[in-house]
């Protein structure tokens, strides 16, 4: 399952090992606990990859592999794809932007896109410097 973890600044993307079933209890349990409101609702997100990301054409055989309307990808302009997914968003307030969401793809396709985006912060991170 990929965990997007939007904040104020941007997100953070990871891999869990868990079923998206299994986390969303332990999410809601843990709000219901602290006395925190939790709201749960199916969503999409979506982010961008720099189109020039070595790897980048192989995240997109796999996609059409696939089939599903889970993840797709779209060409943004000549330097960025969007890729875009489909799962659930759970926030503590859904009229800000700060929240989780959560998707599940095959592991194979979760584990690359994870690797492609690892890419991308560290090319922005030298570009930045």
């Amino acid at each position: 399952m990929l965990k997007l973890t939007y904040i104020e600044t941007g997100f953070h993307l990871e891999l869990l090992a868990k079923s998206l079933e299994e986390w969303i209890a332990m999410r809601v349990i843990l709000a219901l606990r602290v006395g925190e409101c939790i709201c749960v609702e199916p969503s999409t997100a979506s982010f961008l990859l720099p189109a020039n990301l070595l790897g980048l054409d192989l995240l997109e055989a796999e996609v059409q592999q696939q089939g599903t309307d889970i993840i797709a990808l779209s060409a943004c302009d000549a330097e960025y794809v969007e890729v875009i997914l489909k799962g659930t968003w759970l926030a503590s307030d859904l009229e800000r932007a700060e929240g989780v969401f959560v998707a599940v793809l095959s592991h194979s396709s979760e584990f690359f896109l994870l690797k492609l985006w690892q890419e991308a912060q560290i090319s922005a991170s030298v570009v930045s410097e």
